[in-house]
């Protein structure tokens, strides 16, 4: 996968967030039919002190099965700042997703979509420079507030901010902590929810995050004990 909009890394939080107001300006939302997906990724980062390692995961859809890894490791060149999350991931995965075989329908990532004090999370900020369908499936809110959806698997909730619904609370897992689901670019949040519950098997994460997740932490590890 190749970006179609591309920028610099190396940049100040002040400039980093102007960018993100205008990257922004270019999120479609529209509907993913499940019967159109032949190819999901899911997508996932590890940091080492200044180092950031990724994993990209592809999924044969609907059942789930993998037919390709792709890691990459790069020096971060961006801060930890709350808001800016993918300016530390984002170079690392694109690299990642370079080296894919195939183009994923989907691309589900660790992180947020418009849920995102901005509206530009790391899906929303992945989907506009790589022009794919993305969604948000993250493990924790970043911003809006909620009710606890119902315990059963597939309840939601709306995750609100600003009298805005920026996305959704959704059980994975009956009785399990929901997850915090959110478009990225290129899909609705009926598809990304739909998309997120139809990837999600025995676990609380959604399969296509779950196997980055897991990888990426197994990569990192090699490749540290590698240099010693």
């Amino acid at each position: 996968m190749t970006p179609v909009v591309t920028h610099e890394w190396s940049l100040s939080t002040t400039a980093a967030k102007a960018l993100q107001n205008e990257l922004v300006k270019k999120l479609v939302f529209t509907d993913l039919p499940l019967e159109s997906i032949q190819w999901v990724a899911g997508a996932d980062v590890a940091f080492h002190h200044d180092e950031a390692f990724a994993a990209v995961i592809l999924l044969h859809f609907p059942e789930l099965e993998c037919v390709q890894e792709c890691y990459a490791r790069v020096r971060v060149r961006f801060p930890y700042v709350p808001g800016f999350l993918s300016f530390r991931e984002g170079e690392v995965l694109l690299k990642a997703f370079a080296q894919l075989e195939h183009t994923p329908d989907v691309i589900l990532f660790d992180g947020h979509g418009i849920a995102h004090p901005r509206r530009l999370g790391l899906a929303a900020h992945l989907g506009v420079l790589l022009d794919s369908p993305t969604i948000g499936c993250a493990k924790s809110r970043l911003v809006g507030s909620y009710i606890l959806p119902a315990l059963e698997k597939g309840a939601t909730s709306n995750l609100m901010d600003q009298n805005e619904v920026i996305g959704k609370v959704v059980r994975t897992r009956t009785n399990v902590r929901p997850l915090f689901i959110s478009p990225g670019h290129r899909m609705s949040l009926t598809s990304a929810v739909k998309i997120s519950l139809a990837c999600t098997s025995r676990y609380r994460l959604p399969e296509p995050t779950r196997q980055a997740d897991r990888r990426v932490a197994e990569y990192k590890r090699i490749a540290l004990a590698q240099q010693e």
